[in-house]
């Protein structure tokens, strides 16, 4: 029944549900660090020609802010799983399901985190094999 309501839903709502699934804190901030990745990012390739330290500086923050995303996206699926534990800890009898679903919900920010650490450093690789520095 669940695979149907998923099914019929746009991707934007699906995209939403996991984003709220997540916990809106850690993914907000895992967010905030791709906008500014992507900022850096186009700030580097817009300063290429123009000023190439500044440009360098920027690739250079595009990293960090990506590794920023990544590091939070690890913090907060240490987080839930502590926080599932404790869960489960409290209970006499859990079932699998339960126990899956808990486990689900504390990799999205781990898998976010990732995305955000791919797309950058696949950008950063583009900007290198542009400019070749």
């Amino acid at each position: 029944m669940y695979v149907l309501i998923m099914q019929q839903q746009g991707f934007f709502t699906q995209l939403a549900n996991r984003f709220s699934e997540g916990g809106v804190l850690f993914m907000s901030l895992i967010l905030i660090c791709l906008v500014l990745s992507f900022y850096f990012l186009i700030s580097g390739f817009y300063l290429a020609k123009r000023n190439e330290v500044k440009s360098r500086k920027m690739i250079g923050l595009v990293s960090d802010s990506s590794l920023l995303g990544l590091v939070i996206g690890f913090l907060g699926s240490i987080i839930g799983l502590i926080t599932a534990f404790d869960a489960i800890e409290g209970m006499n009898s859990i079932s699998s399901g339960m126990l899956a679903g808990g486990l689900k919900v504390s990799f999205l920010t781990t898998l976010f985190g990732t995305l955000v650490f791919v797309i950058s450093r696949i950008g950063i690789l583009i900007y290198k094999w542009m400019y070749k520095f």
